[in-house]
C-alpha cells in the first residue's frame, strides 16, 4: 500500500498562503487551527503529520524581505505533537530536530517522552541546520562546513539510537514483593566517546511500544543520502521527475546494503503539492490564484536562499547567474538548478515555479489526475509513498481527504483503515530488536548449540 504523510505548515505549504482568504491569520500560532488539520489527517487515514522547523530567526539585512513571510512564525513542533497526541489515536507524530546545536541526550529523551506519551506513534526527522541566521542564536557567527556538520550528524544519531536502547524492553520489573524495580542485567550505559560527543547514559526513560521513534531524513546531497541510508527508516525526497525519483531511491538502497539493510527497513516519500479541482481547469485556476500572492521580493530572496546566491541586482527576466557556490543544501540546489537549465527558465521563472512548494513538486487536476499521476510514481519504483503538501490549510486538506484519496482507495492503492497502533506497524517498518537483547540471544543460541556444534536454524 501507498505510504501518505501529512506535512503541516502553518496556514498551508504554499508560500503566500497566509494571503490567501481561506486561511485563518493566526493559522501558524493556533493551537486550535493545528487540531483541526490532526483530526482531518487521521479522519484521512494518513501515516502521520510532519512538522518541519528551523531555528531560524532574522538578522537587520533580512526584514525588508523576511516581513512579506509568515515562515518566521512557529511554534515548537515537538510541544505542539505533544498535545495533538492527546487528540488523536492512529496518525504518527514527525517533528525536526537538528543536530547542529543541541545535545543528542536532550533529543533522545524528548522523542523517547513523544513516543511513550503517544503509545508510540513518535519520528524524528533529523536534519542539520542550513539558514544563514541560525548559528546566531547558539553563540556562533557562522555554520561548520558541510562535511563537519555531517560527521556531527552521523554520531549524534549514533549517540540518540543507542541511548534509546539502553533499556530492554523486558527490563522493569516493578515487582512490590520483593522491592526490584528493574533488573539491572536488562540496563546498559552507553559509554560513548568520540570527536563531537562523550554520553555515558543511561537514557531515563523506557522503550514505547514500537521500540523507539522512527527515525526521519530530507538528506539530498551525498552526505546526506549516505547518512540517510545508514540511520532513516524514512527519506523525504524533493525530485521532480520520475526518472531522478527512481535513481535516488535505488542509489539509497544500494548504500543501505553497505549497513546489512533491506530495502523493505526504508520509505522513501516525496514532497508533492497537490491543487485538486472538479475539473483540470478549476485546479488549474486555484494554482494559478496562489502564484499570484507571491509577492517578488519573497521570491527572489526565497530563490536566492536555495542555491545560495543573492539574486537582488539581477534581471528578473535573465538566467541564473553562472558560478554559483554550494549552497547549505546541496541536494536542493542541484535540482533547482538542473531544472532551470533543462528548461531555460529565468529567475523569475524560477522563483514562480519552486518557491511556491519550496522545490518540491507542484501537480494540478482532478482526483483522477492526480491519482494516476501518484499511481505512475508508486507502481514504477519511484516512490514508496508522498510527503503531502497542501497549498492551504485546511481546505487543502479537505479537498484531497474528500476527492483524492477516495479514488486511491478505489485502485485498491490506499488503506481503508489503520493497520495497526503504532507508526511503525502503520508504515510496514520491522520492529527494531533492542541490540543489547540481541547480543544475549545470540549468545545463548551459541551456548545452546555447544562448542564446535553449528546453531540450528529453521
Amino acid at each position: 500500500m501507498m505510504k501518505l504523510g501529512l506535512f503541516v505548515q502553518g496556514g498551508g505549504h504554499h508560500v503566500a498562503a497566509w494571503r490567501h482568504p481561506s486561511v485563518p491569520y493566526d493559522a501558524s500560532q493556533s493551537f486550535a487551527h493545528h487540531a483541526e488539520i490532526a483530526r482531518l489527517g487521521e479522519a484521512g487515514l494518513f501515516d502521520m503529520i510532519f512538522f518541519a522547523d528551523s531555528l531560524v530567526s532574522f538578522g537587520p539585512d533580512d526584514i525588508e524581505v523576511w516581513k512579506r513571510g509568515c515562515a518566521i512564525s512557529r511554534i515548537e513542533p515537538v510541544t505542539m505533537l505533544s498535545a495533538l497526541s492527546v487528540l488523536t489515536q492512529h496518525i504518527g507524530l514527525v517533528a525536526t530536530f537538528s543536530t547542529s546545536f543541541i545535545e543528542p541526550y536532550y533529543v533522545a529523551r524528548l522523542f523517547a517522552s513523544l513516543d511513550k506519551i503517544s503509545g508510540g506513534r513518535a519520528g524524528w526527522n533529523l536534519v542539520t541546520s542550513a539558514a544563514p541566521s541560525e548559528p546566531h542564536s547558539f553563540s556562533r557567527t557562522a555554520h561548520a562546513p558541510a562535511a563537519e556538520r555531517y560527521a556531527r550528524a552521523g554520531e549524534f544519531a549514533d549517540v540518540v539510537l543507542g541511548l534509546w536502547d539502553t533499556w530492554e524492553d523486558d527490563a522493569f520489573i516493578e515487582d512490590r514483593g520483593s522491592g526490584l524495580y528493574f533488573d539491572a542485567a536488562r540496563m546498559h550505559f552507553l559509554r560513548h566517546k568520540g570527536p563531537h560527543f562523550s554520553v555515558r547514559g543511561p537514557l531515563n526513560i523506557r522503550r514505547s511500544p514500537q521500540g523507539r521513534p522512527v527515525v526521519v531524513q530530507a538528506g539530498q546531497s551525498d552526505m546526506g543520502r549516505e547518512l540517510a541510508a545508514r540511520t532513516a527508516e524514512v527519506i523525504f525526497g524533493v525530485q521532480q521527475e520520475i526518472e531522478p525519483a527512481r535513481a535516488f531511491r535505488a542509489d539509497v538502497f544500494a548504500r543501505a546494503a553497505k549497513y546489512g539493510r533491506e530495502p523493505g527497513s526504508i520509505r522513501i516519500m516525496p514532497g508533492v503539492m497537490p491543487f485538486v479541482g472538479a475539473s483540470a481547469g478549476e485546479a488549474a485556476a486555484k494554482f494559478e490564484e496562489m502564484q499570484a500572492l507571491i509577492h517578488p521580493e519573497l521570491g527572489i530572496r526565497t530563490l536566492g536562499e536555495m542555491i545560495g546566491a543573492d539574486l537582488r541586482g539581477y534581471d528578473l527576466d535573465g538566467p541564473l547567474p553562472d558560478n554559483v557556490a554550494a549552497a547549505a543544501q546541496q541536494g536542493r540546489q542541484r535540482v533547482v538548478l538542473d531544472m532551470a537549465r533543462r528548461d531555460n527558465l529565468s529567475i523569475r521563472q524560477v522563483y514562480q515555479r519552486v518557491t511556491g512548494a519550496r522545490a518540491h513538486r507542484i501537480i494540478h487536476g482532478t482526483a483522477a489526475m492526480i491519482a494516476d499521476d501518484l499511481e505512475e510514481w508508486f507502481s514504477t519504483g519511484a516512490a514508496d509513498g508522498f510527503n503531502i503538501m497542501p497549498p492551504m490549510f485546511p481546505q487543502g486538506l479537505k479537498d484531497f481527504n474528500d476527492l483524492v484519496i477516495p479514488e486511491l482507495q478505489r485502485r485498491g492503492l490506499f488503506r481503508r483503515a489503520y493497520e495497526g497502533k503504532t507508526l511503525r506497524e502503520n508504515l510496514g517498518l520491522p520492529f527494531p530488536v533492542n541490540r543489547h537483547a540481541a547480543v544475549r540471544e545470540a549468545q545463548a543460541a551459541m551456548a545452546f548449540a555447544g562448542p564446535g556444534k553449528p546453531m540450528e536454524t529453521g
